[in-house]
């Protein structure tokens, strides 16, 4: 192990990062998550490669093939459950990389960062259920505190309750029932496994997505609506929305002189005094933005609507093709962009920050209105393990 070269080059990735982390915090779209992460999988790729040429040996390019798989279905198509598919496949391979190496080179710093993944990924797999429960009841008791108690703002109460009786129905009651309801209850924790698997896929597709950061060149920016205060205010939540999209709209101004035109979509709901997108215009205008490059779209209802008439007025203003993006919170802007494409409209999404104590409803919303999305999807899956757990119960009644 050469500890100079590793220092060295350790050192000369603090001061790119912090670098980095400087330039884009003075800029007015900072994107720091998309930059700093840049930097960081750049460095870490250079010195696998540095590694490997001093050992020569080149297993990098058996991960390397795996991710360049990822990126290819990612940057043709952002807007796919299947890029978390094949990421996670390259992780794991990542992984066994990164195993070999350090064997053959006795790396530290290898070490360190295996340790560092290994370390967490097996505490959770000891007490994850257990941490999840207590982090659930913690985060329902915050958002109890700060929000309405709707539905929406109980999911993580909800689902902490569930999985507390789940257990304890297995620890104390299940070995006082008959064998064959045993059998036939066994399938309630292979369906969790499915959808904690189907969830975990839909986090790293949502964490992907993060990472979109587009030219500064576009014609359009859609700004999906929400929910007003007393019919009329712009909320804080829909406010961070206009509010990035008014970042990349002088980011896009003061880069090429020729800002986008900035299209507010949303419809009036039943106890709104005005359509939404009315008053994001209202915001807009008194953050300094003209009137002229302002768009409403003040007829629909849902996100599939958001870009099914946004799609029209862009259309009918444009001659010719245009490039296009929508902005919303960063829970949101994956499913988002599942309607952009149902809708045939070529737009990808750019996120505000939400605050952290609100981010686990918020996610488990979206992936519970994914899973509605591909409905037949997951039901012939839950099917097929209720039809095969039916059956041995019936085999074991029998026997």
């Amino acid at each position: 192990m050469n500890l100079t070269r590793d220092l060295l080059f350790l050192v000369l990735y603090i001061l790119g990062f912090a670098s980095v982390f400087y330039w884009r915090r003075r800029q007015s779209d900072p994107a720091l998550f998309f930059y700093c992460g840049t930097w960081t999988f750049t460095m870490m790729v250079t010195y696998f490669i540095i590694l490997e040429v001093f050992y020569s040996t080149y297993y990098f390019l058996i991960p390397l093939f795996f991710f360049s798989i990822f990126a290819y279905s990612y940057f043709t198509e952002k807007r796919k459950l299947l890029n978390g598919v094949l990421y996670n496949l390259f992780l794991i391979v990542l992984g066994g990389y990164l195993l070999k190496l350090l064997f053959e080179t006795q790396n530290i710093f290898i070490g360190g960062l295996i340790a560092l993944i290994a370390i967490p990924a097996f505490l959770i797999l000891i007490f994850g259920i257990y941490i999840l429960i207590v982090f659930l009841f913690w985060n329902s008791l915050v958002v109890l505190r700060k929000e309405s108690h709707s539905l929406a703002n109980l999911l993580t109460l909800l689902l902490a309750i569930f999985l507390t009786l789940f257990i304890v129905f297995q620890i104390y009651f299940i070995q006082y029932l008959p064998q064959w309801f045993n059998v036939l209850f066994s399938a309630v924790p292979f369906i969790l496994i499915y959808l904690f698997i189907v969830f975990y896929n839909f986090m790293t597709v949502s964490f992907l997505y993060q990472f979109n950061h587009p030219r500064y060149n576009q014609h359009y920016i859609i700004v999906l609506g929400a929910g007003l205060i007393n019919g009329e205010k712009v909320s804080p939540l829909l406010a961070k929305r206009i509010n990035k999209a008014i970042a990349f709209y002088w980011a896009q101004s003061k880069a090429t002189l020729n800002p986008p035109i900035l299209l507010m979509s949303g419809g009036q709901g039943k106890d709104e005094k005005i359509p939404e997108a009315i008053a994001m215009k209202k915001y807009a205008l008194a953050k300094g933005i003209p009137e002229k490059d302002i768009l409403v779209e003040t007829n629909s209802k849902t996100t599939l609507e958001n870009m099914q008439f946004s799609k029209e007025i862009m259309d009918q203003q444009t001659n010719g093709p245009y490039r296009a993006i929508f902005a919303s919170n960063n829970y949101h802007i994956f499913r988002a962009g599942l309607y952009a494409r149902q809708a045939n409209l070529k737009a990808n999404g750019i996120g505000s920050k939400t605050a952290f104590y609100y981010l686990p409803n918020a996610f488990l919303r979206e992936y519970i209105a994914i899973l509605v999305l591909h409905k037949k999807r997951h039901l012939i899956v839950g099917g097929l393990i209720m039809f095969f757990a039916a059956l041995f119960a019936t085999v074991t009644f029998f026997i």
